[in-house]
């Protein structure tokens, strides 16, 4: 299959760019990130609307995962093929790091300066909480987002309003967690910033590349098994 081609792949590379784009815009461009903790929902709002707005541009185009996590969890209940879930991961991931290459133009233009190390780039990352409580937010928070993904675009689902409740999820995951480990659920989204903060993101980027990849399989999983009957 001639994936260069694929509307798909495109769809998802522009997805995932506007997501980390906007998302991580919230956190290092308006101040949000100072105003705690009504800052946290303000970057919560942004990531969730995001996520609709792409849900209802492009989810008829490639079902708009923009996610690795999301492409793993419906590979593992069985929706998607294992060439296709690849391919989309690419797309996924080249499309995070167009959008942070794009804020990172953007952020060295700040008159003021810009300090990496001090100011970042919206990276995702644990310092209040260990890395145990870490792991376990973004395993959760990964498990919860897919299942509510599968369940509203399966056969049982509301096509008309999946994507909002999809963002809603998300914007929910982001006010609990948060504060322990950015609430990612999103390998793409971390890695993107990471590799231009480098640093202590990037050595904590490991995380977060595999626990929600471990919660999305989870997630399918639990929908394949009718475990949890969606």
């Amino acid at each position: 299959m001639n994936y260069l081609g694929d509307n798909r792949l495109r769809a998802e590379f522009f997805g995932t760019l506007c997501l980390v784009l906007i998302g991580c815009s919230s956190i290092v461009l308006t101040g949000f990130n100072t105003n705690i903790p009504l800052g946290f929902l303000a970057i919560a709002i942004t990531f969730g609307f995001t996520v609709a707005a792409m849900a209802y541009a492009i989810g008829p185009i490639s079902g708009c995962h923009l996610n690795p996590a999301v492409t793993a969890a419906i590979w593992s209940a069985g929706r998607m093929n294992t060439a296709d879930a690849i391919a989309y991961v690419v797309a996924q991931f080249i499309g995070a790091i167009a959008g942070a290459f794009i804020l990172w133009l953007i952020i060295r233009g700040r008159l003021t300066g810009w300090d990496p190390a001090t100011q970042g780039l919206g990276q995702n990352g644990w310092a209040q909480y260990g890395l145990a409580s870490a792991i376990i937010a973004e395993f959760v928070g990964t498990v919860i987002f897919t299942i509510v993904i599968l369940a509203v675009t399966g056969p049982r689902g509301t096509p008309a309003m999946a994507g909002l409740i999809i963002g809603i999820t998300l914007m929910l995951i982001h006010l609990a967690f948060i504060f322990v480990s950015g609430a990612s659920v999103n390998p793409a989204r971390s890695l993107a910033p990471a590799l231009f903060v480098g640093g202590n993101a990037l050595a904590q980027v490991w995380m977060y590349l595999v626990v929600p990849t471990i919660g999305g399989l989870v997630g399918g999983w639990i929908v394949k098994s009718k475990t949890l009957d969606v």
